[in-house]
């Protein structure tokens, strides 16, 4: 009869519970009273999880109450160094006075209050590790300045954090002093701790170039197994998947030495731009380093000129180009000069043409040099039949009669085939009788003559009669 009852009083319920909620909400945030606090062995992960819904408000009440244990436990710290100080002083003076049993209970008294010190430390660092918790949480939620920096308010509570963490040694008390590093040596929180964090930074070390070979060994048989790839292309990517799986496993590396690199990648992001207008003539050999590397007008080992230099290219960056001339000179080009000017390739064909031009005196038979030609070039093992080499009577010049010679050719073999085939020439010339003539110009002279006819002087005053010959030379008579 009464069984709708109890489902009623349960709906009731629940409906006083979500109208109430708002209210128990408004309440707690206007007491602004820490929840997290309240458990200090709280986990890691567990508090992490906890703060994120927090607004910045609450965080930085959870940051007070962490800060609250944090003094209570530096107070702590400070009453049993204080201890510590006062039962040597103690144990000294007994020393001093021969007082064995003196002595002896003040050794007691400082061991177990080492001991005490070592466990306070431990507490310390542990609610330290969850301050630090709810601060990254508030800088997730406020984010830092343009330069990379925290909040002062966030700022505030790691300059405390600082300043009471930590071990500081009493130099004048050399038994305390190793004592204290004994006891953070096998503390949980001290040695032990960061003997964990170096052994797994030097695994994640160790995993890293592990990874780090294999990807780039894997980057390499991919490339490999594309046509027409490039060597310097491959070299590259190669070598930046390796640098980046390095980088990878180095910022893991860091986080579990607890390195907070938050604020060091915002620095370097901030002071991008600075880098970038400093280092202009860099990025610009920087980026023309990417577009050779991706167009790929050459290749390591190919035959090229490029800023005015020739030679063979050794290695290529991404800001130079390393070209080692024909005379083993080592040249360093920068990128830019490279991509903004012509680039000529003599390697990138498996086949060249040889071009050569052969001149033969105007009285020779351009038949036979013909001839002659074509079968110094049939002749030669090294040039190819197809594509079939061209000889022609090319040009009637000042001094010779010119042919063209050019048959083609493997390129490794351009300049054995261009030598050889310029010797032959030369011997069968002058077998055959063929002049190779030399510049030269006729010179034509013209003379003009001309008759001059002298003034007849009056005879009366020199009594001579003057005549000219054809010359123009005087006769007297």
């Amino acid at each position: 009869m009464f069984s709708f009852v109890k489902p009623l009083i349960l709906m009731l319920s629940i409906l006083l519970a979500i109208n109430a909620a708002p209210i128990l909400a408004k309440e707690a945030a206007e007491r602004q009273v820490p929840l997290s606090s309240t458990n200090p062995q709280i986990e890691l992960d567990v508090l992490d999880i906890v703060m994120a819904p927090l607004t910045v408000e609450e965080l930085k009440t959870e940051a007070d109450g962490w800060l609250k244990l944090i003094k209570a436990s530096a107070h702590k710290v400070a009453k049993a160094k204080l201890r510590i100080k006062y039962l040597s002083q103690k144990q000294k003076s007994a020393e001093q006075a021969q007082v064995d049993s003196r002595a002896e209970k003040a050794d007691k008294g400082k061991d177990s209050a080492m001991d005490e010190l070592t466990d306070l430390r431990a507490i310390r660092t542990a609610e330290i590790d969850r301050l630090n918790v709810v601060l990254a949480r508030i800088n997730q939620k406020t984010g830092l300045d343009a330069n990379g920096k925290e909040s002062e308010a966030v700022l505030a509570y790691r300059r405390y954090s600082d300043a009471v963490g930590g071990i500081k040694l009493d130099t004048t008390d050399a038994e305390s002093s190793f004592a204290s590093i004994k006891g953070w040596l096998a503390s949980k929180e001290g040695g032990k701790r960061w003997g964990v964090n170096l052994g797994s930074f030097l695994f994640i070390m160790l995993i890293s170039w592990m990874l780090a070979r294999i990807f780039s060994g894997m980057t390499r048989r991919a490339l490999t197994l594309a046509s027409k790839q490039s060597k310097l292309l491959t070299d590259f990517l190669v070598s930046m998947t390796s640098r980046v799986v390095m980088i990878i496993g180095i910022i893991f590396g860091l986080s579990v030495l607890e390195v907070d690199i938050g604020p060091l990648l915002a620095v370097i992001g901030a002071a991008g731009f600075v880098v970038a207008f400093a280092l202009q003539s860099t990025l610009s050999n920087f980026a023309s380093g990417i577009m050779i590397m991706i167009y790929r007008p050459f290749d390591v080992s190919d035959a090229v000129e490029v800023a005015g230099i020739n030679g063979k290219v050794s290695s290529l960056n991404l800001v130079s180009t390393t070209i080692t001339t024909f005379d083993n000179k080592r040249m360093i080009v920068p990128n830019n000069e490279i991509w903004g000017n012509t680039i000529t390739n003599a390697s990138a064909s498996n086949e060249r043409r040889v071009d050569m031009v052969f001149g033969i005196g105007y009285g020779d038979d351009i038949d036979l040099a013909m001839q002659v030609l074509e079968d110094i070039v049939a002749t030669h093992p090294l040039i190819l039949t197809d594509p079939a080499a061209v000889i022609q009577l090319h040009e009637l010049a000042d001094s010779s009669v010119n042919f063209i010679c050019r048959p083609w050719v493997k390129t490794a073999d351009y300049w054995t085939v261009y030598w050889d085939v310029t010797r032959n020439v030369k011997v069968r010339f002058d077998a055959e009788g063929l002049s190779i003539p030399y510049p030269q110009q006729d010179l034509h002279i013209y003379q003009e003559q001309q008759s001059i006819v002298a003034p007849v002087e009056n005879s009366e005053q020199n009594h001579h009669h003057h005549k000219t010959d054809q010359m123009g030379l005087e006769q007297v008579g």
